[in-house]
């Protein structure tokens, strides 16, 4: 007895089966370009992994903002066809079984959360650096939505100079650099350039740093978190948490009177966080 777990992106959809913490089968498809397609495209992905194990419900990890409430996928993302109705129920039609569905950053919190580095934690933050900054607010060991869906959404917060998205997105950092001198660098080779004495490269360092170690700081003290975790491709980078940690101790001596330093660890999971945070969203769901 086992779940399908399935991790809905712009460009594929991730699936596995999922049973006793662990993965199994999995599977890649091309996330189709219509809706009709994309539900037969899951239909043939339940009818693939029942040849290996009996399913008895379906975890979802998907874009937007979704609701718990009304099974509704709210805001936008590459995926158009999504949202604004309630394609849960639609979902529980086709596949024939119980789904689950929840945002995929809050899904890569989840699996931390259950299985990973927050799991000897009870309150928690989660950030994914990616092409912007996203993440998930954890408290109690659940995810807190927000009214309007937008906990976590750590990438609207405005920094000195624009939003943190704008500011400590690598690809964001990069495209910055290349406006400025006519290039074609990646974030990851705006990194060497900066590690080889290149000025305008260190300062792109220096505000992507910056601006993630404000972030964090105002976090701390605004939830006190007991840890704050870091995903997304850069969470990779050996000089991560050196950096970070240096940025932060430059803002803790600036405030003067603060008696905390945040917390900081990089993500167990990587490509699979998705799959596994929304079978253990199905479980906790179950288990309510």
């Amino acid at each position: 007895m086992a779940l399908l777990t399935i991790d809905v992106g712009g460009t594929t959809i991730k699936y596995a089966s999922f049973d006793n913490g662990k993965l199994a089968n999995k599977g890649t498809k091309e996330t189709p370009k219509t809706l009709e397609l994309f539900y037969q495209s899951l239909i043939d992905i339940k009818k693939e992994i029942s040849e290996f194990v009996d399913i008895v419900g379906v975890a979802i990890s998907c874009p937007g903002a979704v609701s718990k409430t009304d099974g509704v996928i709210y805001g936008a993302s590459a995926i158009p066809y999504i949202h604004n109705f309630p394609i849960k129920a639609a979902f529980e039609a086709y596949l024939g079984l119980p789904v689950s569905m929840e945002n995929d950053a809050n899904c890569a919190a989840l699996a931390e959360v259950s299985y990973g580095a927050g799991k000897d934690y009870q309150d928690l933050l989660f950030f994914v650096i990616g092409t912007g900054i996203g993440g998930a607010v954890v408290l109690d060991k659940k995810i807190r939505h927000g009214v309007h869906l937008m906990g976590g959404e750590f990438g609207f917060m405005l920094m000195t100079d624009g939003t943190l998205s704008e500011n400590s997105s690598p690809v964001q950092m990069a495209n910055r650099y290349n406006v400025l001198h006519g290039t074609n660098f990646s974030g990851e080779e705006i990194f060497t350039l900066a590690e080889n004495g290149d000025i305008d490269a260190e300062e792109a360092v220096e505000i992507l740093f910056d601006s993630l170690a404000r972030a964090i700081f105002n976090l701390q003290y605004a939830l006190d978190p007991e840890i704050v975790l870091l995903g997304g491709g850069i969470s990779q980078a050996d000089f991560l948490i050196p950096k970070l940690q240096a940025a932060l101790q430059v803002v803790y001596d600036k405030v003067g009177i603060a008696t905390i330093m945040p917390k900081i660890a990089v993500c167990h999971f990587q490509n699979d966080a998705n799959l596994i945070g929304a079978a253990a969203d199905f479980l906790i769901e179950k288990n309510n």
